[in-house]
């Protein structure tokens, strides 16, 4: 599209953005409402891929000393005169990213702090000759930017350094410009996460509390800290005894449009990239979310849609935010669910809302302790969103828009198939009662698995999505059978048959066209099944191939309910 901005995809340098054309959703009026609620420490926390980084480089850019006014010129903050006079370009600035902090083990996770803050250390280099510091302050510089010559090891400050790291560098700024230093921390909670899972957990808490402790609770040189990250983890003592510290969660009303997409936003952006017939399908796969009392739509999801329209206009929606991390919290969560839970995961993903009292001020140690706290975790991370409070403070949850519910009905299928694998003789049986024509046991069985999984009735409030979670079941559970053919969807006749399967000797075939009873009539979606299957000519393929003997079944679902009907085909 010519002469258009080009769109930001994993673009999180605000001057990039500002100097290379890319479009910009004008986030920086986020600088005068952090200015009008100061405070000395602010931690917003957000799911990941809302923006948190670019604007954290955005207030980078405009608060450091030296800054290029120029960036901000048309933007929104540029016409609060007395703040950019008064604020733009006024501080050091100190900003670290610790997204990266991912080490299988401390010893590699070290390395990797060292790295970000060593990284940023030699961004002022000036500092190692300044002559407002004393020979003690620059030899404290030093050590932050002292490297490995072999270039094996990379920064060589030792652990105490380590601890000591962001408030040597707020200090010895301070001392050189005599103006107190911001401080900008990205994704401070990654590291502990990290080491969690790897189990490294007590030395990075450890080491991470020293640091946080030396810069943001007794450092004269701080002026003003923003820190970012997914969870608010204040139990682990990391913020202990600071007295002016705001916390602004997804719950907050304060600088709930700040981060992500508001639809005003998203409908200029459509306009301008010519795509305003797309809304609808954006608002339903990827709007949903509200933080405080503003609704908004996942940035990332709208941007690579956008990006695909420009390239392919009849594109249809796909899952990208969930793409871009592993999907275990979910897989966890339904693993621990019993019935009670597992019903409500069957409300959730047929759209409704449920109440649950959510903790946000759980530690890493405890997200997986029971099944109270992963309803928290899920809020915190965007896997669930609020739909309101109820008098008791508990929250509404539901599962924000369609992409979230995909994920949802595909972890519950992974699960449902490793869960029915765990019992062969039973799932010998149920396959092994299609070949022999025992409609009876098949339905006897299938409605056993169905009874004992959590059901997607309405996995994207279609019919063509109901019927397709049931489908994923049988599917999943026949491709126990090693030695057949299995055909899922396969262009057969007229059309698209839902399941083929044949044995390798090519003397059976098994058709199978499964449908949703919407009204609750099994038998009557069973006989319109078989009707399908006749019609449209699913077999013939199967007759092409030398196939003799084919059964045709007719497989109806409704909720936990199923029939099974058979045809027999055995004549040409």
């Amino acid at each position: 599209m010519a002469n258009k901005a080009k769109l930001p995809i994993g673009i999180e340098n605000f001057e990039k953005f500002r100097k290379e054309d890319f479009y910009y959703v004008d986030k920086t009026n986020l600088i005068k409402e952090l200015l009008d609620n100061w405070g000395e420490v602010n931690l917003f926390t957000r799911p990941r891929r809302f923006g948190k980084s670019l604007n954290m480089d955005m207030l980078k850019c405009f608060f450091e000393c030296g800054c290029d006014a120029a960036l901000f010129e048309g933007l929104n903050i540029s016409r609060e005169k007395e703040y950019c006079e008064k604020y733009m370009g006024s501080f050091p600035v100190v900003s670290v990213s610790l997204k990266g902090v991912s080490g299988t083990d401390y010893a590699m996770a070290l390395g990797m702090l060292r790295f970000a803050i060593g990284n940023e250390a030699l961004r002022f280099q000036f500092l190692s000759e300044s002559p407002r510091l004393s020979d003690r302050e620059r030899a404290q510089y030093r050590q932050l930017i002292n490297v490995d010559t072999s270039g094996r090891h990379g920064f060589l400050m030792t652990e105490e350094v380590l601890a000591n790291s962001l408030y040597t560098l707020c200090a010895c700024l301070h001392k050189h410009y005599g103006r107190k230093t911001i401080l900008l921390i990205d994704e401070y909670d990654v590291p502990l996460d990290k080491a969690q899972q790897a189990g490294y957990y007590d030395d990075m808490i450890s080491l991470i509390r020293n640091m946080f402790g030396q810069a943001l609770k007794t450092n004269s040189s701080l002026r003003m800290a923003v820190l970012t990250g997914c969870l608010r983890i204040t139990k682990e003592s990391i913020f202990t005894g600071l007295n002016n510290m705001n916390i602004f969660s997804v719950t907050d009303p304060r600088f709930s449009q700040w981060f992500g997409f508001t639809a005003g936003e998203i409908r200029e952006m459509l306009d301008y990239y010519g795509f305003a017939d797309k809304s609808e399908d954006i608002r339903e796969w990827y709007d949903g979310y509200r933080f405080g009392s503003t609704d908004i739509y996942c940035p990332w999801d709208v941007i690579n849609y956008v990006s695909l329209l420009l390239a392919d206009p009849l594109a249809k929606p796909q899952a990208f935010w969930v793409n871009t991390s592993g999907n275990d919290i979910i897989r966890r969560f339904i693993s621990m669910a019993t019935g009670s839970t597992r019903r409500e995961i069957e409300r959730l993903v047929d759209g409704e809302s449920v109440a649950k009292p959510v903790n946000q001020n759980l530690t890493y140690r405890d997200l997986y302790k029971n099944i109270g706290n992963l309803w928290s975790v899920l809020f915190a991370t965007g896997y669930l969103t609020q739909r309101g409070e109820r008098e008791d403070g508990a929250l509404q949850l539901a599962i924000p828009n369609r992409e979230i519910r995909q994920i949802f009905a595909e972890q519950i299928l992974d699960w449902f198939q490793e869960e029915a694998r765990r019992d062969t003789p039973r799932l010998d049986a149920f396959c092994d009662s299609f070949p022999r024509g025992d409609a009876h046991t098949a339905e006897e069985l299938f409605g056993a698995y169905l009874a004992r999984t959590i059901s997607v009735r309405d996995a994207g409030g279609r019919k063509g999505r109901r019927e397709s979670f049931y489908h994923g079941v049988l599917l999943g559970l026949l491709s126990h059978r090693e030695d057949w053919v299995l055909s899922s969807n396969a262009e057969a006749g007229e059309g698209y048959s839902d399941i083929l399967a044949e044995d390798e000797a090519g003397t059976m075939g098994i058709v199978i066209e499964v449908k949703y009873a919407e009204d609750g009539d099994l038998e009557k979606a069973c006989l319109e099944a078989l009707e399908q299957i006749d019609r449209k000519g699913y077999a013939e393929g199967l007759r092409r191939n030398g196939v003799e003997n084919i059964l045709k079944y007719g497989i109806a679902c409704y909720k936990k309910r199923c029939r099974i009907l058979l045809k027999g085909d055995g004549q040409s």
